[in-house]
């Protein structure tokens, strides 16, 4: 890698190479007969456009390093926003809305913000709020009226700015965004991205799934969209909220893929669930798409399956790259790969396997320990098949978390010669055949009195149960000797309302957990409406949420539903 990257060059080069080339369509409104209605902007408007908001943002007073938050709803301008700020040398804080008012405003009190780039909502917070943001001092309003809280606007900064802009020459190692974890096993931390970071996390995924110039993606995560601009690939906003994607409209992601002959599509596996569970009802297929990915949690089999079947190309497939918002990509597997070669051991508890390598990425499973590690020579690595953390060393593996050494020390493993590792905080195993297993988090491993219970291939037991949606291990009482209970959340409208109908479902499922050795030990089954999940992706389960929910049932003598 160059020692001199700005990841905004990427859309630069696209501007140069695609210039006619739609970069970006939103759905604008309908017409009177309902049709939607879509505004764009090509390559060289996007460059454009970024460009005079960059001169506009350095005559605000805007320099490299400023930190400004930008919570600017997935559109035009919010991509055209993030390439400016690229573009400028100043750091992006990107944190989602969702996760919660008293989260927002711890995240945003660590950064201390320079300023805020949002829409007026959030303007007129921060001007409530403004103690706790003394140094914001450059803001800009965007998609609305600037009222009593100053600043400028987006339509001021790129009508008061000429076309033509030098991006700012940063280093690989300089800041470019600093994005916070979804906060899933704690509270949200805020990732440090450099742009060498961002440079390569963009080759190695448009490399490994030769993703070509001229595709149409649809992102249903909008930070992807940005990966479609230095790519030269059209994004097309979707019609949905991005904090609820298991609450998507199937028939307005459908209508965007037809619309625009969308070719690849990114979502959690909320959004698959929910297409591919339309798709099976109405016998709709997904026409022009030729790959998904998928990601954020582990995906169920019955969503692969029903997204193979909805595929109408022969060569469509959906994929799961593994990783985290720490280290991005690490492995990937197909649909197809799954259901033909490890669906079956998943099913039987080995985990869900997240299949090979990214070129340039290196795993290794240690025996788990939870305190820091100074060196990768302090660590034991275990034989292939025997579950233990999962260290990963990428060059697109961010090195710190912004203004917190407590947990950059936990998650960076020190290498020789400056270099370093990630602990993914999940535990998992290699086979033979090269292919990475993972088998859950860290900080949900069940320590009971017969050993260690690892989440995904105990819950894989019973999720086999055709009436449950999904399941969820937790432990009760103190390490080492926890009661491991199986908390289950029943398919729709499959919820046992009496004593008698739950107390049939519960001898069914323990049924299947006897059978196997892995989870011969759970005696308690409780069922649950609706499992809490996380905001981001509504998919990865907030166990540590459920725990003292399972203890106050015991406690009361309960084992019926109750809220969280």
């Amino acid at each position: 890698m160059p020692d001199q990257v700005n990841i905004a060059e990427r859309l630069r080069k696209s501007a140069k190479l695609y210039p006619h080339q739609k970069a970006v369509v939103f759905p604008a409104g309908r017409d009177s007969r309902g049709r939607v209605t879509y505004s764009h902007l090509t390559f060289a408007q996007l460059d454009e456009e970024s460009d005079r908001l960059a001169q506009g943002l350095i005559n605000f007073g805007v320099q490299p390093g400023h930190r400004l938050v930008l919570m600017v709803r997935p559109s035009l301008e919010f991509i055209a926003l993030t390439f400016a700020l690229f573009k400028t040398g100043a750091i992006a804080v990107l944190i989602d809305p969702g996760m919660g008012r008293s989260n927002i405003f711890d995240c945003l009190e660590t950064v201390e913000p320079d300023g805020f780039v949002a829409i007026p909502i959030v303007q007129a917070v921060r001007t409530l709020n403004r103690r706790k943001f003394p140094s914001a001092r450059l803001n800009v309003t965007v998609g609305g009226r600037r009222w009593f809280w100053g600043g400028t606007t987006y339509e001021e900064l790129v009508a008061t700015s000429p076309a033509g802009f030098e991006s700012a020459r940063t280093k690989a190692t300089d800041p470019a965004a600093i994005i916070f974890t979804s906060g899933s096993t704690g509270p949200p931390k805020g990732v440090a991205y450099e742009h060498g970071m961002f440079d390569a996390q963009v080759q190695l995924l448009q490399e490994f799934y030769d993703i070509k110039p001229g595709e149409v993606d649809l992102p249903g995560f909008p930070l992807f969209a940005l990966f479609n601009s230095a790519m030269g690939v059209t994004t097309v906003i979707p019609d949905m909220d991005p904090t609820k994607p298991a609450q998507v409209d199937p028939l307005k992601i459908l209508e965007a893929i037809r619309d625009q002959g969308v070719t690849q599509a990114f979502g959690s596996p909320a959004i698959w669930n929910r297409i591919g569970r339309h798709c099976e009802a109405t016998g709709e297929k997904l026409g022009s798409l030729r790959r998904v990915l998928s990601a954020g949690a582990p995906v169920p089999i019955h969503v692969l399956s029903r997204m193979l079947n909805a595929f109408e190309q022969d060569d469509a497939n959906i994929h799961t790259p593994y990783g985290a918002t720490e280290s991005l990509p690490v492995a990937s597997i197909s649909g197809r790969e799954v259901i033909s070669e490890t669906a079956e051991r998943s099913r039987q508890g080995a985990g869900t396997c997240v299949g090979r390598l990214f070129p340039q990425v290196h795993v290794r499973i240690v025996e788990i320990t939870d305190g820091p590690i100074g060196h990768i020579s302090e660590t034991q690595e275990l034989p292939r098949g025997e579950i233990g953390e999962i260290l990963v060393q990428a060059p697109s593996t961010t090195r710190e978390y912004f203004r917190r050494p407590d947990a950059t020390e936990l998650a960076k493993v020190s290498d020789d010669n400056g270099t370093f590792w990630h602990r993914m905080g999940d535990v998992g195993w290699f086979g033979d055949d090269e292919r990475l297993w993972f088998c859950g988090r860290k900080a949900h491993i069940v320590e009971a009195s017969s050993g260690r219970m690892f989440t995904i291939p105990c819950e894989a037991i019973f999720n086999e149960h055709p009436r449950v949606f999904r399941a969820a291990l937790v432990g009760v009482g103190e390490k080492a000797s926890q009661q491991p209970v199986i908390i289950v959340e029943p398919e729709a409208g499959e919820f046992p309302e009496s004593a008698a109908a739950q107390q049939k479902f519960r001898d069914e499922l323990l049924k299947l957990g006897n059978a196997s050795a892995l989870t011969a030990s759970i005696e308690t089954v409780l069922f649950h409406r609706s499992l809490p999940v996380d905001i981001r992706h509504n998919v990865k389960i907030f166990r540590e949420k459920l725990a003292p929910w399972a203890a106050e049932q015991l406690k009361c003598g309960r084992r019926s539903d109750g809220t969280v």
